[in-house]
């Protein structure tokens, strides 16, 4: 069994684990690829299917390809799609690219806040309907209890504090210290009612890795993360005001896997295109805290 395989079956035991223990589960996808990774290893670990619905956070800023690319494979693998959004804070336009608030003032609102509100069932949802080929107005509003999540540890500091099952408190907030220890592959799955519980089956990959999985499974991937012909490629996907591509001129997948193994981004932050993450000391993880993802 080699490392991608030993990687492959620890986040399949760990998406196992989390449906037999959490009633109302849920798995964030952003379209990046590390959550389109999560979601491929979900569709491994039950046969095809997967058996909880999937959330995106639209904050109407995402690149136009990252919405189509969502609505192109809800449609072709049947998945249970639902988005939601601060529909209050976009009316009112308070929003960075309109000049009314920060950058982190606007992850606030269009990420945290909507994330944590869309979860637990107070902003409105809209799930996709298979049968008319839209989204409609879901009229279920339960809470989720556990989110998957497609996190990785190396991938920025604040992600590194995390555990493979993190409990937030009823507001959503992330007491770091609180976080029950993890050892030898025992998780504790039990929390106090009202909990709700991020679970990261990604944890351990690397950059490298995801890419590597990709490589070997042929996963379907958004084509930014490829130079289409201008020497640039997004590494890392966001908000397009808030989001800069990389100079690279891989225009595949193996030649993704070549440039990261030669070292070319080795003292680059992976994330070093998301403007937002240089904005104010300890902002990003202050935002995580509240309920960023």
């Amino acid at each position: 069994m080699d490392k991608l395989d030993k990687l492959e079956s620890k986040s399949i035991y760990i998406l196992r684990e989390a449906y037999s223990q959490f009633k109302n589960l849920g798995m964030l996808w952003s379209i990046g690829k590390d959550s389109t990774v999560l979601l491929w290893l979900a569709r491994k670990a039950f046969f095809g299917h997967v058996p909880f619905p999937l959330v995106h956070i639209d904050t109407h800023y995402k690149i136009p390809e990252m919405i189509e690319y969502r609505d192109r494979f809800t449609a072709e693998w049947g998945l249970d799609m639902i988005y939601g959004e601060h529909e209050e804070a976009l009316k009112n336009h308070q929003t960075f690219p309109e000049g009314n608030v920060t950058r982190l003032e606007c992850c606030k609102l269009l990420k945290a806040e909507a994330l944590k509100n869309t979860l637990n069932g107070t902003f409105k949802r809209y799930r996709f309907n298979h049968d008319l080929k839209k989204y409609e107005v879901d009229k279920n509003s339960d809470a989720f209890t556990g989110i998957i999540v497609g996190v990785r540890a190396d991938e920025e500091g604040s992600r590194s504090k995390e555990r493979y099952f993190s409990p937030r408190d009823k507001e959503n907030n992330w007491d770091i210290g609180e976080q029950p220890p993890e050892f030898w592959n025992q998780y504790k799955t039990e929390f106090a009612p009202g909990t709700h519980v991020r679970i990261h089956p990604l944890l351990d990959w690397t950059e490298l890795d995801i890419w590597e999985y990709i490589q070997r499974e042929n996963i379907p991937i958004v084509s930014l993360y490829f130079d289409q012909g201008e020497g640039k490629r997004y590494r890392s996907l966001g908000c397009y005001p808030c989001t800069n591509p990389v100079e690279s001129s891989a225009k595949n997948v193996a030649e993704i896997v070549e440039e990261l193994k030669t070292g070319k981004f080795k003292n680059i932050a992976e994330r070093s295109g998301r403007a937002q993450d240089k904005d104010g000391g300890g902002g990003l993880e202050d935002l995580r805290k509240d309920g960023y993802m």
